[in-house]
Parts: C-alpha cells; structure tokens; sequence
C-alpha cells in the first residue's frame, strides 16, 4: 500500500519561508520522478516542481524560479520544496506526486498540505 505524509504547511507572512516535505512508503522510492503541484482557491492544479529519480533534473514553473527548491533524499524515501519569499499568489493546497520512471500510467498522490500567505 503506498502512504505519502506531507507536511510543512502552515499560515506565514509574505516574504517569510517554508518547507514542505512528502515521506512516501510503499514503492521503491528511488524508481519515482516526484513532482509538487499546488491548486490555489477556485483554480486548476498546477505543476509547481519537478526533480528525476537521481536529483540530476530539476524543473520550475516559472513564477517559482529563484525562490522555491526541491531536492530528494532517496535514503529517507522523502522529496522537499523549500519556499523562500512567499507571496500571497503562492496560497494554495500543495500536493506530493509520484511518477513511476520506468513506465508510463503508474502515480500516485499525496493528501496535501495547505499553504497559506497572508499579512
């Protein structure tokens, strides 16, 4: 059975930090592309960061490019999104997600963690 445990979520001021953490259980970690998406009040989900199996590829959304960064540690089966310079454009739910490499059809989703930036 795969579990995710997000977390890191939490109410913050703009220009203040967090970091957001997916531990994953039930797969071989290490086999996963993972990506963060985030669904702002009332909008579509949207594609936040992604970061390949060996922590080699990293890509952003560009609104996020400069002040957020992921990182794995395939160890502690656990991907991170460290957030600097929140927003209040960046309030959103923010969602795990886990991409088999090897194949195509095979993910899985985290329950969320919400983000809120507000003064």
């Amino acid at each position: 059975q795969v579990q995710f445990v997000e977390s890191g979520g939490d109410l913050v001021q703009p220009g203040e930090s967090l970091r957001l953490s997916c531990v994953v259980s039930g797969v071989r970690f290490n086999e996963y592309n993972m990506k963060w998406y985030r669904q702002p009040p009332g909008k579509e989900r949207e594609l936040v960061a992604f970061i390949s199996t060996d922590s080699r590829t990293t890509n952003y959304r560009d609104s996020v490019k400069g002040r957020f960064t992921i990182s794995r540690d395939n160890a502690w089966n656990t991907v991170h999104l460290q957030m600097n310079n929140l927003q209040p454009d960046d309030t959103a739910m923010y969602y795990c997600n886990a991409v088999w490499s090897l194949m195509s059809g095979r993910e899985y989703w985290g329950q969320g963690t919400q983000v809120t930036v507000s003064s």
